[in-house]
């Protein structure tokens, strides 16, 4: 109960942190929910995060149809929606009713319908949690016209780097990214190598090949996708161990 009312708390302060935005700045597209009332089977996705709460994201989440996921790029990027109400009538009533989401997941298109379905390319189509969603449409509708547009997140604490593979294979999840949400590139250092480039996997998920990483302090190097390059420096210590997590001080602004 404690994280879970902490991260509401942080939704609470992330709203105010979003200044209303001229009308032109708005794009349109579609909403639909899933995850249970309280979002509990939002946890997990596309993004592999897992535990949204334990990895600093919440129950204000959603999943992405392909034409916002692209191909995973758009992981921990953060949006502001709210109901266009020109075009329904089943807006939460509250003219400021608005979520504030991190995308967490994949809606993958459904090739039996037309065009994929909501999820289909080109759509833009969010498949919020139902929490987030209740927030500004009426549960009955199922699905309302959406007005949205990209926002800065806000994240409590750094970056988190978490270590899985095996051998010669590395890949790192990273988690928690403030400012534009997502990364663009990044590169590991060992002690006693040079920087070695880093590929995306899955999701938030990065992998390189090489030798001789076990047994090194470990730094990385990221490039966010608003440009801000970082490099978290002897971050992880020479004892680190296949699936341990590593938290830092530091954050994206942008």
């Amino acid at each position: 109960m404690g994280k879970r009312f902490l991260h509401q708390l942080l939704a609470v302060a992330l709203a105010l942190f979003v200044s209303p935005a001229r009308s032109d700045d708005w794009l349109p597209a579609t909403a639909t929910f899933y995850g249970g009332a309280d979002g509990s089977d939002t946890m997990g996705g596309a993004c592999g995060y897992g535990d949204l709460y334990e990895q600093g994201y919440g129950v204000n989440n959603a999943a992405l149809s392909m034409a916002l996921f692209n191909d995973g790029a758009s992981c921990g990027q953060c949006y502001v929606i709210r109901c266009d109400s020109s075009k329904t009538g089943w807006c939460k009533p509250g003219s400021s009713n608005f979520a504030v989401v991190s995308a967490t997941n994949f809606c993958p298109p459904n090739w039996e319908l037309p065009n994929g379905g909501w999820c289909g390319p080109p759509r833009p189509h969010f498949d919020m949690s139902q929490p987030a969603w209740e927030t500004i449409g009426i549960y009955s509708a199922g699905i309302i016209p959406v007005l949205y547009q990209r926002v800065k997140c806000w994240r409590s604490g750094g970056v988190r780097f978490t270590i899985a593979g095996f051998d010669h294979f590395y890949m790192v999840l990273i988690t928690n990214v403030a400012g534009s949400g997502s990364i663009q590139s990044m590169a590991v250092k060992g002690a006693n190598t040079d920087w070695i480039p880093m590929y995306r996997n899955w999701g938030a998920n990065w992998h390189c090949l090489a030798g001789g990483l076990i047994g090194q302090g470990l730094s990385f190097a990221l490039v966010s996708t608003g440009g801000q390059n970082i490099v978290f420096q002897d971050v992880v210590p020479a004892w680190w161990q296949f699936g341990q997590t590593f938290n830092t001080y530091q954050n994206f602004d942008y």
